[in-house]
């Protein structure tokens, strides 16, 4: 979201601008979003490190949390080499910090949680709108 917002890669704006730009922007981006419009929002992984960040996704809708055992969340990380925050001397260790720091904040804000270890892209896209279906008619 942010970078679509500046015009840059992540990786540029963290260079440029820092870190607390990029999120200042991320919280931006979400404040301008339509809750009565239907979207999929796919969010950084450190959006849940701003308490306002959570307010308003809560107010955008259906909170879906999708994890995976660190190997593959890692694997999965470390495929693209734009990643800023891994670009330090040890990113596996770094990424395991990130992880052991945000997975109990994304855990108490996710209304569906679904562990895509071993689902392909159109396997967790497919369990997404299954959870999502039942959320709903359970609540009606």
């Amino acid at each position: 979201m942010a970078a679509f917002k500046l015009g840059l890669s992540v990786r540029e704006i963290f260079s440029k601008f820092g870190e607390e730009k990029f999120r200042e922007v991320e919280t931006q981006m979400l404040r301008e979003l339509d809750p009565a419009k239907a979207m999929i929002i796919v969010t950084g992984g450190g959006i849940v490190l701003r308490n306002e960040n959570v307010d308003l996704m809560r107010q955008l809708g259906t909170i879906v949390l999708l994890e995976a055992d660190e190997d593959t969340l890692f694997e999965r990380a470390s495929r693209r080499k734009n990643r800023p925050l891994l670009q330090t001397e040890n990113p596996r260790t770094t990424f395991a910090e990130l992880l052991r720091t945000r997975t109990p904040l994304y855990a108490k804000i996710a209304d569906i949680r679904i562990d895509t270890s071993s689902l392909n892209r159109d396997d967790a896209a497919e369990m997404i709108l299954n959870k999502i279906g039942n959320l709903f008619s359970t609540k009606q």
